[in-house]
């Protein structure tokens, strides 16, 4: 049976639809930054997705060839996430989706070394006969966090984030969303095989103690 990330770690990737308060610890990702309204159809956005997911294969798959990385076991590939954010707007404006910034990323496996990342790319580049220089081996600490599930559309998203908010002073904490910490979506459904109103989002934001 592979393992599966997002049965083992429910409390990162299968909150409820009630907001709660998480440490999430460092990990490393696959990764590719750009910018632009994501649901531009052959946009940045959806062109990184394919370039993402060519190097997450290819490391799944790794045990098939000849490139063997210690410690190496057969997993689910993780659910695509992304770091959101707009220049010189504070949150989120859903209405102006064309100044977003984008980092999208897909979870490693603790075993991926950077030089396994690294054999990834020149492999891919070769059999796929693409480039992917685009795509970055990124460690990031996201720390303490509130996160809710959102049900339905990515436009309804500011109802679950203001309930998040509340939550959060509630708890005696305030939004600490900055430079380098970012609103943070996972996706867990499929938006072209899944209705509008049953996709399934994690929505995370950074916070931290009111001093």
């Amino acid at each position: 049976m592979a393992f599966d990330y997002k049965k083992e770690y429910k409390e990162f990737y299968m909150p409820k639809n009630k907001p709660n308060i998480v440490d999430i610890p460092k990990m490393n990702y696959i990764a590719v930054r750009g910018k632009g309204n994501p649901n531009e159809e052959n946009g940045d956005y959806q062109n990184t997705i394919g370039l993402l997911y060519g190097i997450a294969y290819t490391i799944k798959m790794s045990y098939k060839g000849t490139h063997k990385i210690n410690g190496f076991f057969e997993y689910v590939v993780p659910p695509l996430e992304g770091f959101w954010w707009q220049d010189g707007i504070e949150g989120m404006d859903y209405n102006q989706k064309d100044k977003l910034n984008f980092i999208s990323i897909i979870r490693l496996p603790d075993f991926v070394t950077k030089e396994d990342f690294d054999w990834a790319i020149e492999e891919a580049t070769k059999k796929k006969k693409q480039d992917f220089s685009r795509v970055e081996f990124l460690t990031y600490d996201e720390g303490i966090c509130v996160q809710c599930m959102h049900l339905g559309s990515y436009d309804d998203e500011p109802e679950t984030v203001n309930s998040m908010h509340e939550y959060m002073k509630d708890n005696g904490y305030e939004l600490d969303i900055t430079d380098s910490r970012y609103h943070h979506e996972i996706y867990l459904s499929d938006p072209r095989k899944c209705d509008v109103s049953k996709l399934k989002t994690v929505i995370r934001h950074p916070i931290k103690k009111v001093k």
